[in-house]
């Protein structure tokens, strides 16, 4: 349908510059705290030509002194009412765009302008708008010169008062294109008779396929994981494939890593000239260390570690005013000393930002040269490390704790079933001669930090990892749960009470702290996790009230449940996204006041700069953090975190693409799982055996209408009143596998169960209800 020009055209005018003088936002009401009314703080964030924070806010209505903290109080209950978003540096419109960013053109109108949106976007805040870029505006006329479909735009961007005939929202005045952003794009080729094709992206969320032409497919073969770009051979014509790179056959499994690292365009390889700095490290001299090498410290890790970064001693305090009290040493492996700020290596590793780990194949943040040698704390070779040593009570409270550069040397490397087994009484012969002096001072230490834990109440959650081991030729062989050792527990505590130290040393000497925040569930989340605990006649206290210990204990009666996997996988969807900032909130899953990553250099950026920091703060070198690095620490720990999901990401689609390999010679085999999601397309399958997920489309289900209960994360019949909700029991046939997209579609074999617990709030019993003829949310088999 094509827009009515006058009608976009009025909309336009609407269209104004942003606000001048207060007056165009402060109605001048003010309540018995001297606050404005909610509708002036909403104006003003909407009309504002740049960020805005709290202090913005104050300023602009003339708040001051003790008005400030109930600003703030106002300013947090509109974010949890949903009426603002943000952080505590800016605040904006829920569901708004801010006043200049970046657009990414999509279509073109039939009036010949641009169809676009916003390329940044929090899912949080609603679906994402569309908006109308003005190319008929003279100021506009230079920048739209050459956008077209596919292109990046930075604009002036206005919400308008009410949508256009069309429904759009928003309308934005092109300043000026972006270079094209080189997104990592992998695809099959599909060859046909003509010599061109088609490229199928494997990414799920693609809707369609590209169309490439013979000259633009290269060496590539027919059934080929190939990389591609998008290009355009018209303004406005649409784009078309062009192969950058063949990466051989996606049905192969030993290559099937290679996809997550190119489509996440993770930098497998070095420079060289980074390779060359790196290998042209030497190891530090003594001079000026702490001589730990007479203590035996030792490494606990799993199996096939890639790394040794941290190694663990303890002994009891011999002070007389601390009886009972136990010493606890944690030695990091002192990547600080060779990696500098600015350098290549520190460049590159930033670039990083983390390492990513896949079951074949690690890309490290830091050469091999580092990460493998200098900063492994080999058994018996001498290292320089970074070393907190804690100082803890009879009751496992930390005293004291002081940070120093050392040299040790490991006395031993043990896995963590050979540690648990030798103090289970069945030791190794190179854990035998340890357990005396070594095994047994460190889970005594353990007992006393662990029943200091167990009265934080950290969040609890039991949802066992799945790790798939492969064979010789890089296939997958099994898929298991490790035991979950003691000997687990012991060194996740002593990383945990070091990283602890390291954030409470920074604070003491005001030196700046890349904090590890983890901060409480959202409102939002914690509505949908009352309506569903509810349902199971479990129930959250309120939300001012809320600890870790309050989930602890809703898990713990869903032990008697009969779905207590299902309990735990809801409460983990409730939780917040843990990140990387410069601002202290806490960390709510440990139920910790401030929390810093310290104890892994060698595989993480963050844990680097908290070295540099503390090597500063306490005048332990010359290599600690610079004064061109403090301005940049707000800019790292975005990269970071980003980082840090990307590698998640990796990961995971890594682990589905090997799964889905696996069982692709298993098309019509039935397989046993529980209803891991609902959605109103369908239900999400986790096999029991592999922990595979795939999909069973709504539309095959038994002959019946199912709608899509929210708040019961189910599917129900609108005749049978039968449901099929997340974490019941299900069987069901493997219909399709699709490796290189990590897809498994199933066909739901069991029926549908009756709803138990506690009936839901807005659903009508199908009892005495007529056939629904039709209906978004209605589905039926075909």
């Amino acid at each position: 349908m094509a827009r009515n020009p006058k009608k976009k055209k009025a909309a336009h005018k609407k269209r104004g510059q942003p606000p001048v003088a207060t007056a165009q936002y402060d109605s001048g009401a003010r309540d018995d705290e001297g606050l404005p009314p909610r509708e002036d703080i909403l104006k003003f964030v909407a009309s504002a030509d740049s960020k805005v924070g709290k202090r913005e806010i104050s300023k602009a209505f003339g708040i001051k002194g003790s008005a400030r903290s109930s600003m703030k109080r106002l300013l947090k209950e509109m974010t949890e009412e949903g009426l603002l978003s943000g952080n505590r540096k800016e605040v904006r419109e829920k569901g708004g765009l801010p006043p200049v960013g970046v657009l990414e053109v999509i279509g073109q109108d039939d009036s010949g302008d641009l169809i676009a949106r916003p390329s940044v976007w929090n899912d949080s805040d609603g679906e994402r708008p569309g908006v109308l870029v003005l190319t008929h505006v003279p100021e506009a006329q230079r920048a739209v010169a050459s956008l077209g479909i596919g292109d990046r735009v930075l604009c002036h961007i206005n919400r308008l008062e009410e949508p256009d005939v069309e429904g759009y929202q928003f309308e934005a005045v092109p300043i000026r294109k972006l270079p094209r952003e080189k997104r990592r794009l992998l695809g099959i080729l599909r060859t046909n008779a003509r010599g061109g094709g088609t490229i199928e992206p494997i990414d799920r969320k693609s809707l369609r396929s590209w169309s490439v032409q013979k000259s633009d497919i290269g060496e590539a073969r027919d059934g080929d994981l190939v990389r591609y770009d998008l290009v355009r051979k018209g303004r406005f014509a649409t784009p078309q494939a062009q192969v950058l790179e063949s990466l051989g056959n996606p049905d192969d499994q030993r290559q099937i890593s290679l996809i997550a690292i190119h489509a996440h365009g993770l930098p497998d390889d070095f420079p060289e000239r980074v390779l060359s700095e790196s290998e042209s490290l030497d190891a530090p001299t003594s001079g000026g260390r702490t001589d730990l090498t007479r203590i035996p410290l030792i490494t606990i890790d799993p199996p096939d570690a890639r790394d040794h970064d941290d190694a663990v001693y303890a002994e009891l305090d011999t002070d007389e005013g601390n009886p009972g009290g136990v010493i606890v040493y944690v030695a990091i492996a002192d990547v600080a000393h060779y990696v500098r700020p600015s350098s290549r290596l520190d460049r590159e590793a930033r670039r990083r930002g983390n390492s990513v780990y896949f079951p074949d194949r690690v890309v490290p943040m830091l050469p091999e040269k580092i990460s493998n040698d200098l900063c492994s704390l080999r058994e018996g070779e001498l290292r320089a490390c970074l070393t907190v040593r804690m100082v803890f009570d009879q009751r496992g409270e930390k005293r004291k704790h002081t940070f120093m550069r050392a040299m040790m040397r490991s006395q031993a490397k043990l896995a963590y079933a050979e540690a648990q087994a030798a103090i289970d009484g069945k030791p190794s012969d190179k854990a035998g001669p340890l357990v005396e002096t070594v095994l047994k001072p460190l889970w005594a230490a353990y007992a006393k930090l662990a029943a200091a834990r167990d009265r934080r109440s950290p969040l609890e959650l039991n949802l066992p990892e799945r790790k798939i081991q492969l064979d010789t030729e890089g296939r997958v062989a099994r898929v298991v749960i490790p035991e979950r050792l003691t000997a687990h527990r012991l060194i996740e505590e002593f990383m945990i009470q070091a990283n602890v130290a390291a954030a409470e040393a920074l604070e003491a000497k005001k030196a700046p702290v890349v904090y590890r925040v983890h901060e409480p569930p959202s409102k939002e989340k914690l509505k949908a996790l009352r309506e569903f605990l509810s349902t199971l006649e479990l129930a959250l206290p309120p939300q001012n009230q809320l600890r870790p210990s309050a989930f602890n204990g809703i898990l713990e009666q869903a032990k008697k449940l009969p779905v207590p996997d299902l309990v735990n996988e809801v409460v983990l969807r409730s939780q917040s996204q843990a990140l990387y900032d410069p601002n202290n909130a806490g960390h709510f899953g440990l139920n910790l006041r401030r929390y810093a990553h310290f104890t892994s250099p060698i595989r993480r950026y963050a844990d680097l700069i908290v070295h540099r920091a503390l090597i500063a703060a306490y005048n332990l070198g010359d290599d600690g953090i610079t004064s061109e690095e403090l301005p940049q620490i707000s800019a790292i720990c975005e990269q970071i975190s980003e980082a840090e999901r990307r590698a998640m990401s990796a990961e995971r689609e890594t682990n589905d693409r090997l799964i889905a390999a696996h069982l692709a010679e298993k098309v019509g085999a039935t397989f046993k799982g529980r209803i891991s999601g609902a959605t109103r397309s369908g239900v999400f399958v986790r096999l029991s055996d592999t922990g595979a997920d795939g999909f069973v489309p709504a539309a095959t289900l038994e002959d019946d209408y199912y709608h899509y209960v929210e708040e019961a994360h189910a599917l129900i019949g609108q005749r049978s009143g039968l449901a099929y909700s997340l974490g019941d029991s299900v069987e069901v046939r493997l219909v399709e596998a699709i490796p290189a997209a990590g897809a498994l579609r199933f066909e739901i074999l069991s029926e549908g169960k009756k709803p138990t617990g506690k009936p839901l709030k807005g659903y009508k019993s199908p009892r005495g209800r007529g056939r629904r003829q039709s209906g978004r949310s209605g589905y039926r088999r075909g």
